[in-house]
């Protein structure tokens, strides 16, 4: 008992002299200073959140100083902190996205699920998949990227729009932040990159005749960011598609590199912008030659409604 006391008390003397370290996620810091004169390191992680039924029905209560970062359709984002921290000048504790009425598909993409690799063929992409994807544009989904696109929402948040080259108004697109970022932490950016046709639903459609629009794209993207953010060089930055994307409409992410990997920047899932160009590059065929033409291996949930309406019927036949 002693000995605990004693050593809860160093903590109040701690000194500041500088921060030494903090993870990519803004979750966890590491400060040097001094205790009693001496050199002292402290380092601070945030407590996992509470899982007993009782404290999570409580939850929401105890959010203070709620700000919203944005509203688009039915998401929204904000920033807030725990209740007893009431002043204005306490750094918010929590980002928060809400999705609001949320639907089926939603409630399955945030709960926990196995992965699967799968090999989707170029006929498998033709005769199951593009249909598939064809439904969910139908399904009026893409309402938040169209109000996006259209001038309708965000627009205050647009970090860079670009015309196309020469005024083509096929090879537009737009630079904005993700939702699911801070809008402050540099090391966790993540940042969308819009295109502002609507005929390229993900990175199967990409072909060879897209190149020199891909490469104009990444430049300008680059550009954009480190204009925005000085402290970043264009060398910090990953730019990437999702295959299969949670939405279907072309869209580049754009993170800095030391943003903490999960399972949206692994192999299977990402598919980096500079080897689709190289891969196209090098692709045999004329400008209709494409990523539609080739085998793609990626992970796959199994709530997934892929996973349960093609690939599993093909694995249970033996065809996958």
């Amino acid at each position: 008992m002693e000995d605990s006391k004693a050593s809860e008390a160093l903590i109040p003397l701690f000194k500041l002299e500088r921060l030494l370290n903090q993870d990519p996620g803004g979750r966890r810091i590491t400060l040097l200073g001094l205790i009693n004169s001496q050199p002292a390191l402290l380092t601070a992680e945030r407590a996992a959140f509470p899982s007993s039924p009782e404290a999570l029905s409580a939850f929401h209560a105890c959010l203070a100083n709620i700000k919203n970062l944005g509203t688009n359709d039915i998401y929204h984002w904000y920033l807030a902190s725990i209740e007893n921290q009431s002043s204005d000048n306490v750094s918010p504790d929590l980002k928060l996205n809400l999705i609001h009425p949320c639907t089926e598909k939603h409630i399955k993409k945030y709960s926990p699920q196995g992965l699967r690799m799968v090999t989707e063929t170029p006929e498998i992409y033709q005769n199951n998949v593009r249909p598939y994807i064809e439904k969910q544009r139908e399904a009026g989904r893409l309402d938040w990227v169209f109000n996006i696109l259209e001038g309708r929402k965000e627009q205050k948040d647009i970090i860079y729009r670009d015309p196309g080259q020469d005024g083509a108004k096929d090879e537009a697109f737009l630079l904005a932040p993700d939702l699911n970022w801070d809008r402050e932490t540099l090391t966790s950016l993540h940042l969308l990159g819009l295109v502002q046709r609507r005929d390229i639903w993900s990175l199967r459609d990409l072909k060879k005749g897209h190149v020199v629009w891909l490469k104009h794209m990444r430049a300008k993207i680059l550009e954009a960011t480190v204009k925005k953010y000085p402290a970043i060089e264009k060398d910090q930055l990953k730019l990437y598609l999702h295959y299969q994307p949670t939405f279907y409409h072309l869209h580049i992410h754009v993170v800095h590199v030391m943003l903490e990997p999960t399972g949206t920047q692994a192999t299977g899932k990402a598919f980096g912008l500079e080897n689709i160009i190289a891969q196209l590059e090098t692709m045999s065929g004329g400008p209709e030659a494409g990523m539609a033409d080739i085998t793609l291996t990626y992970t796959l949930g199994e709530s997934h409604d892929l996973w349960a309406e093609v690939f599993l019927p093909l694995k249970e036949a033996g065809e996958g």
